[in-house]
């Protein structure tokens, strides 16, 4: 099955928006400015509310029998949470400006991944 890794890859990025979240409030209280610490939080908050997300639809897709705007939604919201969250972290630990560029991609990508959700949702 194409989609089995909808669940596994949700459970995996709870671990590391867990880890991310410690680390950033522990390890980078005092290294970072408060503009980039907010950034870095901000990354952490979109990259825990996305892995829930994601986590629901991949049993959605068990429940639902992997609807194709279901399967639309999971590659959405991994592309958005990749590229969203990934970069800001990058961003807020190296200040590589030239990655807000690729945030925006990433929002897209979510925004993608609600849109086919509540597409999934309504035809269910």
């Amino acid at each position: 099955m194409a989609t089995q890794w909808v669940l596994p890859f949700a459970a995996v990025n709870g671990f590391i928006a867990v880890g991310l979240g410690a680390f950033g409030a522990h390890g980078l209280k005092n290294k970072l400015s408060a503009h980039m610490m907010d950034v870095y939080h901000t990354a952490v908050q979109y990259h825990f509310v996305h892995t829930l997300v994601l986590l629901a639809v991949g049993i959605l897709m068990q429940q639902m029998h992997k609807t194709s705007t279901l399967v639309v939604s999971a590659y959405a919201f991994a592309f958005g949470i990749l590229l969203f969250s990934g970069s800001l972290y990058v961003l807020a630990l190296t200040g590589m400006k030239m990655l807000g560029a690729i945030t925006p991609i990433g929002g897209v990508g979510l925004l993608i991944g609600w849109a086919a959700l509540a597409v999934a949702l309504f035809k269910a």
